[in-house]
């Protein structure tokens, strides 16, 4: 048995972050959260749509 297996079988041993990201519930978004989420969005919509518009007007072939 190599020594990382037993390393994580060993009793006592350091939990692990995945064993523990599963144990963990949900937590709903805070409001603030949702408001940074719907201005980053907006913000890259617009650069894209700005982006567009400057390549139509000097990449014209």
């Amino acid at each position: 048995m190599n020594q990382a297996r037993m390393d994580r079988e060993a009793p006592g041993a350091a939990p692990r972050v995945g064993d523990e990201m599963r144990k963990m519930g949900t937590e709903p978004l805070l409001p603030i959260e949702k408001k940074l989420i719907g201005y980053s969005l907006t913000l890259g919509i617009v650069l894209l749509v700005v982006l567009w518009g400057v390549a139509q007007m000097f990449l014209k072939g």
